[in-house]
C-alpha cells in the first residue's frame, strides 16, 4: 500500500558513481515506486513511493550513497503520487 510520496534532491558526489542504480535498486528492495534521475546541475532528483517506515529506510541509505558518492545534503518535500507509479525507474 502506498502510503506517501517523497520528493529528494540529494546533492555531493552522486553523479558518475552508479548512484541511479544503487537507488533504483535500493528502492525496489524497499518496495517503494517512482524514479531517479541526474539533473544538470550535478545533483540526483527522486521520487519516492511507498510505507511511511520504508521511505524512512531509503532516506538513511540516500544520507549515505554508494560507496564512491560522498552526500553533501538530502532535501526532501512530501508530495502526492499523481502519477500513480507500478514501479522504481531511471529517467
Amino acid at each position: 500500500m502506498i502510503d506517501d510520496c517523497r520528493r529528494y534532491l540529494v546533492s555531493g558526489v552522486v553523479q558518475g558513481v552508479g548512484f541511479r542504480y544503487h537507488a533504483q535498486r535500493q528502492a525496489t528492495r524497499l518496495g517503494l515506486v517512482g524514479w531517479v534521475r541526474n539533473r544538470e546541475d550535478g545533483n540526483v532528483e527522486l521520487v519516492a513511493c511507498g510505507e511511511d517506515t520504508n521511505l524512512g529506510r531509503f532516506e538513511m541509505w540516500l544520507r549515505e550513497g554508494p560507496t564512491m558518492a560522498w552526500v553533501k545534503s538530502v532535501k526532501i518535500e512530501v508530495m502526492e503520487n499523481t502519477e500513480h507509479f507500478t514501479a522504481f525507474s531511471i529517467r
